[in-house]
């Protein structure tokens, strides 16, 4: 055989050995994916079963029909639903604009040990939540809390079983979440683009507006919609402090879970969790571009 023919062969061997070699390797999601059908999938068809079964006072009998998702859509569960979105959006608005600055002031320090006690500070702060956060709220800013005595917040008007009471307390978690979400792409702002804009005259506020926040736009925003999905979703510090003070979805949920709803309406609970599922769909599919687009320029 020459020297081209043998070239030849193995050349059309080497894409046969690679096939062989590439074809296993789908295979190893399979367990992963099977994991995340029954994980996710069996609950999420048995939520959608329940909200679209719809029960007859009368009779008891069920069938098939929108009547529970009409009804989580009207009066107080429509409130509730509404609630939640405008709390979400003020608290993660709010902490978008506190941790941006924060999260910035610790990319741009010259202390390692600083940025890495204030990121793992984050990493625990941003967990930290449930009733231990609402008790720490209640014993210091309560109506008989620490500070409210001292301080007489209470003669102010001050609250903290309210809609800006409860938004005080999410943004405790929520801050520290913006600061681990934007610290990466605040690393990925070049120093020549800094250098190129002083270079050229530009201001520090002029390079902020005109070079960093357009290149961290996406991010920003990926990171706004992170915060609103993490507000939306929390229910346990919420029901601790407020209860029904504060219109929420996911206490609406609990109250129906509970039993706490007329004859024949058991299911809106689950109605209420798939307009609930709906929101965090949007929220991931506005996420995800923006993700994507922002690793375009800061990788």
């Amino acid at each position: 055989m020459t020297a081209s023919a043998t070239v030849a062969v193995a050349a059309g061997q080497a894409p046969a050995r690679r096939r062989r070699r590439r074809s296993p390797a789908p295979l190893a999601a399979v367990p992963l994916l099977v994991f995340t059908a029954i994980a996710f999938g069996v609950p999420a068809a048995a939520m959608l079963d329940g909200a679209l079964t719809t029960g007859d006072p009368a009779t008891g009998a069920t069938a098939y029909g929108t009547g529970n998702l009409t009804a989580s859509l009207q009066g107080a569960y429509r409130t509730a639903l509404l609630g939640s979105v405008e709390l979400s959006a003020t608290a993660a608005g709010l902490a978008a604009l506190l941790g941006l600055p924060l999260a910035q002031a610790v990319v741009s320090s010259r202390s390692r040990a600083l940025r890495e006690a204030v990121l793992t500070a984050s990493s625990v702060l941003a967990n930290f939540g449930g009733v231990p956060l609402a008790f720490a709220f209640v014993a210091t800013l309560g109506n008989s809390g620490v500070l409210t005595r001292r301080l007489g917040l209470a003669e102010h008007g001050w609250s903290l079983y309210s809609f800006w009471g409860l938004v005080l307390v999410y943004l405790y978690f929520l801050v520290p979440l913006m600061v681990l979400t934007i610290a990466p792409a605040l690393d990925g702002l070049r120093t020549q683009w800094r250098e190129a804009a002083r270079n050229n005259g530009a201001t520090t506020l002029q390079y902020w507006l005109h070079v960093a926040l357009p290149v961290l736009a996406p991010s920003l925003l990926g990171g706004l919609v992170l915060l609103f999905g993490s507000a939306f979703a929390a229910y346990a510090t919420a029901a601790a402090m407020v209860g029904s003070t504060v219109p929420l979805v996911t206490l609406q949920i609990s109250d129906a879970l509970s039993g706490n709803v007329l004859v024949g309406q058991e299911n809106v609970a689950l109605a209420l969790s798939l307009d609930m599922v709906v929101v965090a769909g949007l929220v991931m599919a506005v996420h995800l571009p923006l993700q994507r687009r922002s690793s375009r320029w800061l990788d």
